[in-house]
Order: structure tokens, then sequence, then C-alpha cells
């Protein structure tokens, strides 16, 4: 578990407006069931996002956080123009969004300078198809979330990453290509 801390954390979600307050309800009654603790304790969900060091200069202020422990937070009825929206949050914080129609969550989910990955979670085949067409993400999945094969590239659009992990593509970051061309029909000098 990453805790939030890691570049593809899922940090916004956008929920149809039709089922907004039945979603917000059953993940927030989810998210406080996590036992937030130490991470070698295998009861526990979440583990610390702070270290010593961290805390010698930092400290964290309200909410249920002890030490190096900080709470899920969850933050509902956030407008897209919120930089909330806009900015990765490395942490376990996530933005819950309404939309009513694909176009206006397409507009929304790609108003930001990021796109490492997204996920797309409906029984509508054909909505899965055209929703992953309009993201700009260099990871799509579909009714699930952050699952990363070593043999299936990863990376992002726009500012997210600089290039693929994984995968034959990977393998470009670490080879330099050479093109030579031959003219078979001179003959060779003698």
């Amino acid at each position: 578990m990453h805790f939030g801390q890691t570049c593809h954390a899922g940090t916004r979600i956008y929920v149809h407006d039709d089922v907004y307050g039945e979603f917000v309800a059953a993940y927030t009654k989810q998210m406080a069931s996590l036992k937030v603790g130490d991470n070698f304790d295998e009861s526990v969900d979440q583990g610390p996002q702070n270290s010593k060091m961290h805390s010698k200069v930092a400290e964290v202020e309200g909410g249920d956080g002890k030490g190096y422990y900080i709470q899920p937070t969850i933050f509902t009825n956030v407008k897209p123009d919120m930089e909330i929206m806009r900015e990765d949050i490395f942490g376990p914080v996530v933005c819950i969004a309404k939309f009513k129609t694909e176009e206006e969550v397409l507009r929304d989910a790609n108003d930001t300078t990021y796109g490492l990955a997204a996920a797309v979670h409906t029984t509508d085949y054909e909505r899965v198809l055209r929703i992953t067409n309009g993201v700009k993400a260099g990871t799509i999945w579909m009714n699930m979330y952050n699952f990363v094969h070593w043999s299936i590239p990863f990376g992002g659009y726009k500012q997210s990453g600089i290039g693929r992990e994984c995968g034959e593509a990977a393998l470009e970051k670490y080879t330099e290509t050479k093109a030579v061309y031959y003219n078979m029909a001179i003959p060779a000098p003698k």
C-alpha cells in the first residue's frame, strides 16, 4: 500500500450527479473504517506520511493525525477551477466532484497540467471507450485502479513524467538508435 504517496494515487474522483450523495456517503464510510498506524502491523490499512526528520521541521495542525500519521481526508462539492482539483496531492487526500455529462467530465478531467493515470468505473462498455479515448492520460484503468505490470508501458502525458517505464518502451530510454544506409548498386572500391 502506498498511503497516497505515489505519483499515480487517485486524488480526483468525478461522480455522476444522480449518485453523488450515495457515493460520498459510502466512500466516507469506507475511509472512516481504515485503520491508520504502524505499517508493520498486518491489521493496519495506512501507515505514516511523515518521518522523524520531517517532524522536526513541520507539524500537522488539525485533523485526527497523531505523530507521523495523517487520517484520510475527503473534500466534497469541489469545483473544477479550485487549485486542489488541478494539482497533484501526495497523501491520503481525495476530492470528489460532480458531473452531469460525459463532455463535462472529460473537460474537467483534462483541465490540468498533468496526465499520468486515470480510471473509469462503469458497466457501460461503450462509455468506457468514449471516456478512455477522450482522457489525456498515459495509463487508464477500467473498473480497477493502481495496477502496473512490468510488461506494459507506464508513463504520463503533459507534465507527468519524462518517458515510459516498463515494457519495451522503457528500453528506448537506454538505447541509442543508429541509422546506416548502404547503396548496394555501387561496386565497392578495389
